[in-house]
């Protein structure tokens, strides 16, 4: 499919906002335009959509010292943002849409700055082996989105206060900390959160041979954007049901950790209620297990054709 390209770079920080703009350019963009867009999160923790915020975040703490937590909807772990690191998301048509293109422009702005930077495990870019971008993607009918972080001088004394880390995931990758594996890039190159923008957007116009039309922020703030913005700010989509989450089992699997809780009738011999927590990248699967087993007999455990994610997860209760 050809297509003409366009670059959006925000200037308000506040998480829900940008996500509700991010959603828009996903649910209603042009199929025939690839868009690159840049934004800033101030003081957030931004979780994965099938994650529970209470065990991946010091939520009371953050929020207490004016912090934002946020969900977005793509899969994944929980990052922490701040005006110290830049966000990128990349938006198209499935026919348009190429993740190891979409990664090689955050590679090519980096190599004009000296960085050579490797795509590394599921969604990583490093440098040196240390981890300074994680990206998560999504799916929206024929559109897709993948998005991502750029670490340039983040705080990592707030990472490390905000965010909880299960060990299974630090054992998986052989280190005691998250502060260990991550790099700021300032601490190796000279740049900022904005001076780095200028490197992205000549790169993105190499990558993509043709030059984008650059939008204004501010006119993609319509209703509907704000009133997006008004539901991923809402108690009931930020904490909903994990304030009543107990995880009765869990597992760390290739694809991702998992968490359940569940609610057993062993009068009828059925799942009445089953809850899984998870930073397994696609968050359909999960949602999709969710049904599968919510009433299902504890007898026999049900089908799932080939389904790994969900025969992973079943076999965690059968």
């Amino acid at each position: 499919m050809k297509h003409t390209t366009q670059l959006i770079i925000g200037n308000q920080y506040n998480p829900h906002l940008n996500l509700a703009v991010e959603s828009s350019l996903l649910n209603d963009g042009d199929d025939d335009t690839v868009t690159m867009f840049l934004w800033k999160n101030q003081q957030t923790v931004v979780y994965g959509y099938n994650q529970n915020p209470f065990t991946e975040c010091n939520v009371e703490l953050l929020l207490s010292e004016g912090g934002y937590a946020a969900r977005r909807r793509t899969g994944g772990g929980a990052v922490y943002h701040d005006l110290g690191n830049l966000n990128f998301s990349f938006v198209a048509h499935k026919d348009n849409y190429d993740v190891r293109k979409q990664l090689k422009v955050i590679q090519t702005a980096l190599g004009h700055l000296g960085l050579e930077t490797e795509i590394s495990g599921r969604n990583d870019l490093t440098f040196d082996g240390r981890k300074f971008s994680g990206n998560a993607f999504g799916f929206y009918k024929e559109r897709r989105l993948h998005h991502g972080t750029i670490l340039i001088k983040t705080d990592t004394e707030r990472l490390t206060k905000y965010l909880k880390v299960n060990p299974a995931k630090l054992q998986k990758h052989g280190v005691k900390s998250v502060a260990s594996r991550i790099i700021n890039l300032s601490e190796v190159v000279d740049i900022t959160s904005d001076t780095i923008i200028p490197y992205l957007t000549r790169a993105f116009e190499e990558v993509y041979e043709t030059k984008p039309e650059i939008i204004d922020f501010n006119k993609l703030l319509t209703d509907n954007v704000l009133k997006t913005r008004d539901l991923f700010e809402s108690e009931e989509y930020l904490f909903g049901k994990w304030r009543n989450f107990h995880a009765k089992r869990s597992a760390q699997f290739e694809w991702g950790l998992v968490e359940i809780d569940l609610n057993i009738n062993e009068g009828k011999g059925i799942i009445d209620k089953i809850s899984i927590a998870s930073d397994g990248l696609d968050p359909e699967l999960i949602e999709e297990t969710e049904r599968l087993l919510t009433g299902a007999s504890i007898k026999e455990k049900p089908h799932f054709g080939g389904n790994k994610v969900a025969e992973d997860i079943a076999g965690l209760i059968y």
